[in-house]
Order: C-alpha cells, then structure tokens, then sequence
C-alpha cells in the first residue's frame, strides 16, 4: 500500500473509509473494462477480484442486528454483485461489470449524500446546544 494511501485510511473517519472502498471497487472494475475490452485477461481478472474482495469487506462489515433490514438488503446485494463479476470474469463480458459499477456508483453517492446530510444536522445540533448553553450562563 502506499504511503498516502495509507495515511488518508489511518486518519479518516469510518464513513470516509466507505467511501473509500466504494471508490476503490469502482476504479477496479474501470480497469477491469478496460482489460475486457483490450482482451488482457491478467488485468481483467486481477482488477475483478480487487472489485470482489472489496465488495466481500463491505459484505463482512455489515451490523446485522444494528443494520436490520438495510443491512439485510446490502448483504444480499453484495453477494449479487459478487456472483456477477465472477461471471464477468469466467466469460469476460463488459456487461455485468457495467451493471455493478452503476448500482456502486448510486451506492457511493447515496451514502456521500446521508453522510453529509448527518454531519449537518449535527452541526446544527451542536450550534442549538451551544446556543442552548449560553442562554443558561449566569
């Protein structure tokens, strides 16, 4: 791993190394096309099981009991993708990878827009307990 690399991962908070992961599945399954497309199976076939083992730690990673029925609905997801990509990399067809970078790609953006959204409601819950605070100042 690269030094950056790793610096952003050991200083990033949990929804960052998400996103993270969901960029990296993404860009992995970009150079899988491109290997697909190009008929360089060792890319192809490296870059694919990149994507799944990703996918497999998003998979493994779920809150089960916290997480309820998303995190049941996610789980069966992941598998899904899973099994289209080892069928993308036995026929070496474009099309389910293309399938599961559209539904990564609404995932990550999914989770960047509650993401953000959280972190604004609780900057305003900060500023509502501060402003909470400073009226009870004697």
């Amino acid at each position: 791993m690269n030094p950056y690399l790793k610096n952003q991962i050991e200083t990033s908070s949990p929804e960052q190394i998400l996103i993270l992961l969901y960029d990296g599945a993404i860009k992995f399954l970009n150079q899988a096309k491109i290997g697909i497309q190009n008929k360089d199976i060792e890319l192809t076939h490296n870059n694919l099981i990149k994507a799944q083992n990703i996918i497999s730690e998003l998979r493994d990673t779920l809150d089960m009991e916290i997480g309820g029925e998303l995190a049941n609905n996610l789980y069966s997801l992941y598998n899904y993708f899973n099994r289209r990509l080892v069928q993308a990399n036995i026929k070496k067809e474009v099309e389910p990878v293309d399938e599961v970078l559209e539904h990564l790609r609404g995932l990550r953006d999914t989770w960047k827009q509650a993401i953000i959204k959280k972190r604004e409601e609780d900057k305003l819950d900060a500023a509502g307990q501060k402003s909470q605070n400073d009226y009870y100042e004697v």
